[in-house]
């Protein structure tokens, strides 16, 4: 790191990715001095309610930060942590002119998924985010009725754009994605879509920052697959973060920060990863569905 900018691994980083190691730095830092959130309250002239915020989801005034470090005996990580609190306070975030119809649960996971360094998933149901063509986004977003056309290519254009996290200059993201062979038949759009679809799906699996396996229909049945779909994200070794679990369900999105519920779904996805196919049986798998599309 020079004296005016993040190290390398975190210049790709998101706004929403350095608040939350603000967040957790705190609350680590707290409890490893010994102190309840009522003492460093009356030791910088703060409410208890001041210290939870900013140990949860608000960034501190710059004084209170250096307050604290202090008391917490992190003197020496003061400037450091001043170029985090500035790099959270930039608002800037590549959906924020199409951001009218992303609810506010989502947008966390945005600002958080554009500063991670690896993603994995499990999919049950469709083609991972991650992975779908725009046809394909636009005809499994617009199966919700309750979405006018105009804000239906609004939330493409943002699924569409998480992707670029896979090809940024600095630091692009690893991607690893097990799908359920029900997915490739599951039919979203007409048959040129899914053929559009699959043909990209065997592309992606080529590169080399994705690997893409598919669960086939026969593999031993596993209690890590009957959860349902799961996003896990990792973030830079130096946030000392230990990622998040992000599950999405009909009425919006549920987060899992425990450590411990994280190690079970890490543990599920390895579990699934040695069910599935391998890459190279993935792909024939992919193109035997290819085939079988009917236009």
């Amino acid at each position: 790191m020079n004296e005016s900018g993040l190290p390398r691994a975190l210049q790709s980083g998101s706004p929403a990715l350095f608040r939350r190691m603000i967040n957790l730095s705190l609350k680590r830092w707290r409890d490893e001095a010994g102190l309840k959130q009522a003492e460093s309250a009356t030791r910088i002239g703060r409410s208890i309610a001041h210290i939870s915020n900013i140990e949860n989801d608000r960034l501190p005034p710059a004084s209170d930060l250096e307050l604290l470090l202090d008391l917490y005996g992190k003197g020496d990580r003061i400037p450091f942590m001043r170029e985090l609190l500035a790099a959270a306070r930039n608002a800037n975030r590549w959906w924020a002119s199409l951001s009218g119809n992303v609810p506010k649960w989502f947008d966390l996971f945005l600002g958080l998924e554009f500063g991670a360094t690896e993603l994995a998933s499990f999919d049950c149901r469709t083609v991972p985010g991650m992975l779908q063509t725009p046809a394909y986004a636009h005809a499994v977003i617009s199966g919700n009725p309750n979405l006018s056309e105009a804000e239906v290519a609004q939330l493409v254009e943002v699924r569409v754009g998480r992707q670029q996290i896979l090809d940024r200059d600095n630091e692009p993201a690893r991607l690893v994605a097990v799908v359920d062979e029900s997915v490739l038949y599951r039919k979203r759009g007409d048959g040129h879509v899914m053929i559009e679809q699959m043909k990209h799906l065997i592309e992606a699996s080529r590169r080399p920052q994705i690997e893409l396996l598919v669960l086939p229909f026969d593999a031993a049945p596993n209690p890590a697959q009957d959860g349902g779909s799961f996003y896990l994200l990792d973030f830079p070794t130096e946030t000392d973060d230990p990622g998040l679990v992000y599950v999405e369900l009909v009425t919006g999105g549920e987060y899992v920060e425990d450590a411990r519920d994280i190690e079970q779904y890490r543990h599920a996805l390895d579990t699934l990863r040695d069910l599935a196919a391998d890459q190279k049986s993935s792909r024939a798998i992919i193109q035997r569905a290819l085939k079988e599309v009917k236009l």
